[in-house]
């Protein structure tokens, strides 16, 4: 493949549900352009941009991929997203890529979840796009139900600019809404043919929306719509294209990617409509000083690792070049590792197969092989003149369930491996629990999750096993209460004494322990005194209920006694211990659990089913805020009860809710719940005995 400048390349990105064809689109695509000799199919593993084993196993994108054609002398770097919401961290790597988008929508399914959620992305951040209504040649298809629905949910503006010709089920052409003409499908080429009878009063319907929508990109046009009432065909076009760079119209195209029907017609609007990487918006980026630098296509090189593969060839590394050139030349310099890369020549990947470069200019989209020091989200620069892009937002880990090596001894080799996928996936996260002990693997939903354990598998040899976290209760007192704790031991020789008398009362709100030193006229030591605080500090990692840690205590030292001879730090130590034990059981001891807060976004169809799922699960209601195009519901809940929440709410609200949560306190557990816990902790306790 030839290199190709920024105003002859076009990044799309292919987004949308699951289910709806954007993995055939795309595999149609490359056998329209040559790059295969015949069309891989999902079921059976053999397309090109779903190469991953997991991918084939389950019938569905799940890693984003680049897929570099070449159209009309043009470069399109087609960019296939996954649909699952469990897969959107790579939803984010493609969407950085993209310039502009093609959002695929069922035209049986119509605009379900996927189709929101992309239009949506493309709002935030101006995307142009195009919207291709696919699987025309599926029974029950309807163009104009789907139609309906799209303008219902997005506006007047999301705009046909075809309309296709049906026999039965058969997807035969479709009328260019723009030149009035109909066209047949005949092979890789068009029979232009009359418009049929049936469909005149329709064609001349989109015909006049069109207008009025490529009208209202302009101001000059739209003063000359409403002197005319029409406008010549040139003006049109440039409205529409005015319109779809800005982002204000979206042009709607239909093709059956099964049959190939259509989608030599889509390449052809896709090098027409879409904007070129001149014409795209650079990110935002910043200096050394951190004062804002706008990015231009010239200069020297600026890019980012938008995307980082390991696998049984080796790590590639998946950038943008913003500026500039990436080649031999230049040792391009990590700014968020701070280190120097060797002069790596640049590659295309597609599918399995890489492709080598001399070169990959501003705008394009290529890969590095074997860099060192960076990793996904990093931005490369010429050390000479150094600029940090702002990173890709990616999702927050909303599910956390615990992971463990299957085998003895391969708990090194689980880690690693986790270590190995979070730099291919930032959206996944790894932490340790020092309360319980356990290992959380922190993912998008459980099937992100189950995915990474299928990966660790079959990339770096080893299993692991999965269990729901265990909920880092801990325990506190909420009465005062003092004891007396004596530690004596005589083995022949040097003995060990010491005995210490302690009050034990609840600490301030927001201290979790408190000691204090009120020993008055030595009858203890003061060189034994750290020694009963830290007895304290270990016998409180310990609960006087259910073995959790203890917290909110203050302990306060007022008497005790020594031996001059047999008294010893270690004494000291057994005496605090045994005091904790007997003044804590006195104390009222209170096993309490930590509470989350709980920011939810929904539609507003779903907030009343929302909040009474937060009712039973012991939640508390903070308040209500009106977002765009739906509600954030604010609240307080046991982290017990919100383990699996992110699949729940997904299910609920059909995938549009997403929410974010953070720690903000202890509180006591109710009764009846307190009392199961405490018994299966002493089952655990015989059970370890």
């Amino acid at each position: 493949m030839k290199n190709y400048t920024a105003d002859s390349i076009v990044n799309v990105g292919v987004f949308g549900h699951a289910g709806e064809g954007k993995t055939t689109l795309v595999e149609t695509i490359l056998f329209n352009t040559g790059l295969v000799d015949r069309m891989g199919k999902i079921e059976n593993g053999t397309t090109v941009s779903d190469f991953d084993p997991e991918e084939a196993k389950r019938g569905c994108s799940i890693n984003m991929s680049v897929e570099p054609v070449e159209w009309n002398n043009k470069k399109i770097n087609i960019i296939d997203a996954p649909g699952g919401y469990d897969f959107y961290g790579d939803v984010a790597s493609a969407a950085f890529l993209a310039d502009s988008a093609l959002i695929v929508v069922g035209a049986v399914s119509g605009p379900v979840v996927g189709a929101e959620k992309a239009m949506a992305m493309c709002q935030k951040k101006g995307m142009p796009r195009m919207m291709v209504i696919n699987q025309m040649d599926r029974e029950n298809a309807s163009f104009e139900k789907v139609m309906a629905a799209v303008n219902e949910k997005f506006g007047p503006n999301v705009v046909p600019i075809q309309l296709p010709i049906m026999e039965g089920s058969n997807f035969k052409g479709f009328v260019d809404i723009i030149d009035m003409k109909a066209y047949l499908f005949d092979g890789k080429k068009l029979k232009e043919t009359d418009i049929p009878g049936s469909l005149g009063d329709e064609a001349q319907s989109l015909y006049e929306k069109l207008t009025e929508a490529a009208a209202e990109a302009d101001e000059n046009l739209m003063e000359k719509y409403f002197e005319e009432m029409e406008l010549p065909r040139e003006d049109i076009l440039f409205g529409l294209s005015k319109g779809v760079k800005e982002g204000t119209v979206t042009p709607v195209v239909c093709t059956s990617a099964l049959t190939n029907a259509g989608v030599f017609t889509l390449l052809d609007n896709i090098v027409h409509y879409l904007p070129s990487a001149a014409d795209a918006k650079l990110p935002a980026a910043t200096n050394l000083a951190g004062d804002a630098v706008e990015l231009t296509r010239d200069g020297k090189l600026v890019a980012t690792v938008a995307k980082t593969i390991n696998d049984q060839f080796g790590k590639y590394s998946i950038v943008k070049v913003h500026r500039g050139t990436l080649d031999l030349s230049v040792a391009p310099y990590n700014v968020n590792s701070e280190r120097a890369e060797k002069p790596t020549a640049p590659v295309l990947i597609r599918g399995k197969k890489t492709i080598a470069l001399d070169k990959l200019n501003a705008g394009d989209i290529g890969a590095l092989a074997k860099l060192q020091f960076t990793g996904t989200n990093d931005t490369l620069c010429d050390q000479s003149d150094i600029v940090k892009v702002e990173p890709i937002d990616f999702p927050q880990p909303c599910i956390a369930l615990a992971i463990a090596a299957k085998n003895k001894g391969e708990d090194d080799k689980v880690i690693a491996g986790l270590n190995r996928i979070r730099e291919e996936d930032p959206s996944i996260s790894i932490e340790k629990n020092i309360e319980t002990g356990d290992v959380l693997l922190c993912g998008l939903g459980e099937k992100h999750i189950d995915v990474v354990c299928s990966k660790l598998k079959n990339k770096f040899n080893v299993e692991a096993t999965l269990n729901e976290q265990r909920i880092p209760y801990r325990e506190t007192i909420r009465s005062t209460a003092e004891a007396e704790g004596k530690h004596k031991k005589q083995t022949g020789g040097s003995g060990q004494f010491g005995v210490v008398n302690i009050r034990f009362e609840p600490a301030d709100e927001g201290v979790d322990y408190e000691f204090v030193d009120a020993i008055v006229g030595g009858v203890v030591p003061r060189e034994f005194i750290p020694a009963v605080d830290k007895g304290l500090r270990e016998a409180m990692q310990h609960g006087v209920l259910a073995g959790y840690p203890m917290i909110g205590v203050k302990a306060t030292l007022f008497f005790g006694k020594y031996h001059p001879v047999d008294s010893k730090e270690v004494a000291f130590k057994s005496a605090a211990r045994l005091a904790y034990k007997a003044a804590c059981a006195q104390a009222s001891p209170a096993l309490i659990e930590p509470i989350y807060r709980y920011d939810i976004w929904v539609p507003n169809d779903n907030v009343g089913d929302i909040i009474g799922d937060l009712n039973r699960r012991r939640g508390r209601m903070l308040g209500m805020n009106p977002v765009d195009g739906g509600t954030e519901v604010v609240a307080e809940a046991p982290l017990a009860e919100m383990t699996k929440y992110a699949t729940d709410l997904l299910a609920m609200t059909q995938a549009r809710g997403s929410f974010k949560s953070e720690f903000v306190r202890y509180e006591d557990v109710p009764g009846d719940k307190a009392k199961k816990i405490i018994e299966a902790a002493k089952i655990e306790d015989d059970e370890d005995e």
